[in-house]
């Protein structure tokens, strides 16, 4: 697939020139003998920006969640997310698989609980019900179209969870959008969670790459569980140094998807076609909505015919993402295109 426009995702993004000949100039040793410098200093770095005692480089962002459901809890246990969230609607059942736990997915508001819900759903300690043990919460909500949790109501959750005695994760892959467009500091989103997973893949740039953050000793058991799970790799400082470069470079840049995704929706809302209420477009995601299955489908294929690649959120929803390879040029072109196909 080489469309002109891609707005799957922003995971589709390739290293700029600048960020490959940092990764080529990179320090490197064997990560598993702990010995690569510059996956060590990210680490520290990271770990540091969020406020966490330690870091945990991983391959992807799934292994990065399921090493810390598999860190907080005991198989047989409950967590509690979003009925929406990344870890229970896209990451392949692995909670059961990995962890041995089931899943309680509540319904929230744009992605986000609140504290009353969490308490409601927490088992009374009878026998026969599994223990909860862990809330997981995600900033920006992916299924929700890069929806915000507003972080008054991610604290509230956290306060009454661990209340309760419960651990909270927060799938932070797309946090660093968060942090741009709030301006809520990374070590305010670290406080709320025992455990944080930040992504260095989708709008920062980097080619791979993620980061489980959390306290020392849970790390170290995370660590050993990525060996188990295969994700021990060895001159890693490459990778480690596209993500220091993205953090350099991209982070601040992020407000910049954000705005072209305003700028797409905001033109096309007046279509009937779809609908699309550019007061929801929070992030870098715009959705489009059809009024049925067939309609979406159809969509995506005129779109792709036309150069735009996008994917299906849900069955009548064609999502849009900005990233670091869209340019306002290319968005203006982009909504050329879309206002030129559609009634």
């Amino acid at each position: 697939m080489n469309p002109k426009y891609d707005l799957r995702s922003d995971t589709v993004t390739r290293p700029t020139s600048a960020m490959r000949e940092y990764m080529l100039r990179a320090d490197v040793g064997d990560d598993v003998y702990a010995e690569d410098p510059t996956v060590n200093a990210l680490q520290e770095r990271v770990a540091a920006m969020f406020g966490k005692e330690a870091g945990l480089f991983v391959p992807t962002g799934s292994m990065s969640n399921q090493l810390a459901i598999k860190v907080h809890t005991r198989p047989g246990e409950e967590i509690l997310c979003e009925a929406g969230a990344h870890i229970y609607y896209y990451e392949t059942g692995a909670p059961a698989l990995i962890s041995g736990v089931q899943v309680w997915p509540l319904q929230g508001v744009n992605g986000a609980l609140d504290a009353d819900q969490v308490e409601e759903a927490v088992r009374p300690p009878a026998y026969y019900y599994p223990r909860t043990r862990l809330v997981c919460l995600e900033n920006t909500h992916n299924k929700a179209g890069g929806r915000l949790l507003p972080i008054e109501g991610m604290e509230a959750v956290s306060a009454r969870a661990r209340g309760l005695g419960l651990a909270v994760h927060l799938d932070g892959a797309r946090i660093w959008n968060a942090h741009v467009e709030t301006g809520v500091p990374l070590a305010r989103y670290g406080a709320l969670a025992d455990t944080v997973s930040v992504c260095f893949s989708k709008g920062l740039g980097a080619p791979v790459g993620s980061m489980l953050l959390g306290p020392r000793a849970l790390l170290v058991e995370a660590h050993k569980l990525r060996k188990i799970l295969g994700g021990g790799m060895r001159q890693i400082g490459i990778l480690a140094a596209a993500a220091d470069y993205a953090l350099d470079h991209h982070l601040a840049r992020l407000a910049d998807d954000h705005a072209h995704a305003r700028s797409f929706a905001a033109a096309l809302s007046s279509k009937t076609s779809f609908r699309t209420d550019p007061s929801e477009v929070e992030t870098n995601m715009v959705m489009l909505r059809f009024p049925a299955r067939q309609d979406a489908a159809d969509a995506a294929a005129v779109l792709a015919a036309a150069g735009i690649a996008t994917g299906l959120s849900d069955p009548f929803t064609v999502r849009a993402v900005f990233h670091l390879d869209i340019s306002a040029a290319d968005t203006a072109d982009c909504i050329t295109i879309v206002t030129q196909l559609f009634d």
